[in-house]
């Protein structure tokens, strides 16, 4: 992901900003890390340079 994502990116649940927590880049391509919203605290993952904003019953479905 491109953290000038970060400007058109917002928690889907409350349309809140979210912060950018970066595990590892190449680059300026984040690979991995979480996303935080500012507002309700929800973390969203960054895997393989794609963040997953699913709400967090949608992600354990897919999960399953």
């Amino acid at each position: 992901m491109k953290e000038s994502l970060m400007d058109v990116i917002c928690c889907p649940l409350d349309k809140a900003a979210l912060d950018l927590d970066v595990d590892d880049e190449d680059d300026d391509e984040v690979l991995a890390g979480t996303l935080t919203c500012t507002e309700c605290g929800e973390t969203y993952p960054i895997e393989d340079g794609i963040p997953n904003l699913l709400p967090p019953d949608m992600r354990e479905e897919a999960a399953a």
